[in-house]
């Protein structure tokens, strides 16, 4: 591409304003950081109140070029292109282009690559060029979408091969996922094409999941993924399973829910099993437990030496999307070359207080090998303390790059706010602190009745004791107009599953609610039904086990 002399002076402009680290923001953009650390917000509510088609869009991971400009990948839309041409450490520039959603991207090699839910693309990228003049080349295509744990990561390995992840659609792999009773399948010929990371040549174009080599499997899903350049290996968080609670009542209870599966950090190595679905690791006995899938009871171990143990056993449900090994010196020497992961956050320790929401960081030694222990290195995000319902919290990590100048980049997903992390060494700034704050009130209303019992048992975890939901997770029933219309569309939904019953286009969640007709008889569901709208479409009728009935026929 000729280098017009507009495109020169907008080159000089961008590489002199990145030489110089920006002056903070007094409240370090209202998070919580070590003591020498400083934050300024870059953007802000880039995503807030946004919708594409039917779904609320959400920032996922980012990318920083050489000169500072900085690419964030948005879940529903395009990319984010955003440019700080003044040195202030803010975006004064941002534009948006391509489409299709999705969540992974990265700079590599002269191109900008990114994903969406089924496909790796990549743009050719010129220095200096915010917006790419070219169209995307499609480099993976018809990759699995399950439309659960659909998002596709990826990373560049140290010979600069593609690594990409397919998630397993699925809690577990069995009949009545997340459902009371659920009862395990053999996942041998469904792990073929799912639960793994592929490896693929990333100037090949047009490839499909069969031109790649199986790397590794048994998994759940792993967004968070690092080549670790001193160990010359990638390592990677998978995520652990849900609602033990829901499915084995009788073994296992909301703490046991809240507590005991890790999110399990490995070296991914190639050939390594991780023991999905059969297994899950309990952080707390540091064992390797039988799923209740699979006739675990919250005692059985699995000791097979073909799934592998875990480096770093972190707590439950904490939901880690973007890491980044720390190769640059901008930092002090105690995080060089340590890793530095986003943590999301949990939806479902509820009714427990929800956890994690922070940026951890994992110390390596000179090997590039994890020693064993992690921290917080930056918090603050949820603003609040004590929490059931993921919407009290303000943000929730998702993006992490380190810049050139090794300033390290946070995204937020919720409303789209990207912080710039730096080291000063200023020691007497005013940290600002979380507020406490009581948990939500949860509605009472019949939940001592059959479907309120169930209501709490099994459907809470997702929908959330106060019927919030979860965002881009499963929906709200407070002002549901499923909830509170028509009866027999309801009652089908709870028998079939909304799946079955609702519109295609309508709005997509990430978790799918299964069908209760085998679950549960004509009588708990009309109460099931009855606590729904008593609590959360209280105009609208009672159920009776007949209209239940009259329906059940007609399956």
């Amino acid at each position: 591409m000729k280098k017009t002399p507009a495109l020169i002076a907008t080159l000089l402009l961008a590489s002199l304003a990145y030489g110089a680290l920006p002056t903070p923001d007094a409240d370090n953009g209202d998070l919580i950081l070590p003591p020498g650390f400083r934050a300024v917000v870059v953007a802000d509510n880039l995503v807030a109140g946004r919708k594409v088609g039917k779904s609320s869009d959400n920032l996922r991971f980012i990318t920083v070029a050489a000169n500072g400009d900085l690419y964030a990948k948005t879940s529903q839309g395009g990319i984010f292109a955003l440019r700080d041409t003044d040195g202030d450490g803010r975006a004064d520039v941002l534009k948006e282009f391509g489409s299709g959603g999705g969540t992974g991207i990265a700079l590599h090699h002269g191109w900008l690559y990114h994903s969406t839910n089924d496909a790796v693309y990549r743009y050719k990228y010129t220095p200096g060029e915010l917006v790419p003049a070219g169209e995307p080349e499609l480099i993976i295509g018809g990759l699995p979408n399950g439309h659960q744990h659909e998002a596709k990561s990826f990373a560049f390995d140290g010979d600069g091969r593609l690594m990409v992840e397919v998630g397993s659609p699925a809690n577990a792999y069995s009949e009545g996922d997340r459902a009371l009773g659920a009862k395990g399948k053999d996942a041998t010929e469904f792990l073929r094409t799912h639960g793994g990371f592929w490896r693929f040549d990333p100037d090949r174009p047009n490839q499909t999941l069969a031109d790649g080599f199986h790397f590794s499997t048994g998994h759940r899903h792993s967004l968070a993924l690092t080549w670790q350049p001193a160990a010359k290996a990638f390592y990677m968080v998978m995520m652990g399973r849900d609602q033990l609670s829901v499915v084995a009542p009788e073994y296992y209870d909301a703490l046991d829910n809240a507590e005991r599966v890790a999110e399990e950090m490995h070296l991914l190595r190639e050939g390594v099993n991780l023991g999905w679905p059969y297994t899950y690791w309990d952080p707390i006995k540091q064992a390797r437990m039988v799923g209740p899938e699979f006739g675990g009871d919250n005692r059985k171990r699995d000791d097979n030496p073909l799934y592998d143990k875990p480096v770093i056993a972190f707590p439950a449900h904490w939901a880690f999307l973007q890491m980044t090994a720390y190769t640059a010196t901008q930092f002090p020497a105690k995080y060089q070359g340590g890793i530095f992961i986003a943590s999301h956050g949990s939806w479902n320790r509820s009714p427990r207080s929800q956890a994690g929401y922070k940026i951890v960081y994992v110390p390596c030694d000179a090997s590039g090998a994890p020693l064993g222990g992690y921290e917080t290195f930056a918090d603050g995000f949820a603003g609040v303390e004590e929490f059931t319902d993921t919407r009290a919290a303000r943000f929730r990590p998702a993006g992490l790059a380190v810049g050139p100048d090794g300033s390290l980049y946070v995204g937020d997903s919720e409303k789209g706010r990207i912080w710039r992390i730096i080291y000063t060494g200023e020691t007497t700034v005013a940290q600002k602190s979380s507020v406490a704050v009581p948990a939500q009130t949860l509605p009472l209303i019949g939940a001592d009745t059959v479907g309120g019992k169930i209501y709490l048992q099994v459907c809470a975890a997702c929908h959330m004791p106060n019927g919030g939901g979860v965002p881009s997770m499963q929906p709200a029933l407070i002002g549901s107009a499923v909830v509170a219309g028509d009866t027999n569309q309801l009652i089908n939904v709870v028998l079939r599953g909304p799946a079955a019953v609702l519109p295609a286009d309508r709005q997509k969640f990430g978790n799918v609610m299964p069908p209760f007709a085998a679950v549960y008889s004509d009588a708990e569901l009309a109460s099931l039904i009855n606590y729904l709208r008593k609590n959360f479409a209280p105009a609208a009728p009672e159920v009776t086990p007949a209209q239940v009935a009259a329906q059940r026929v007609k399956l």
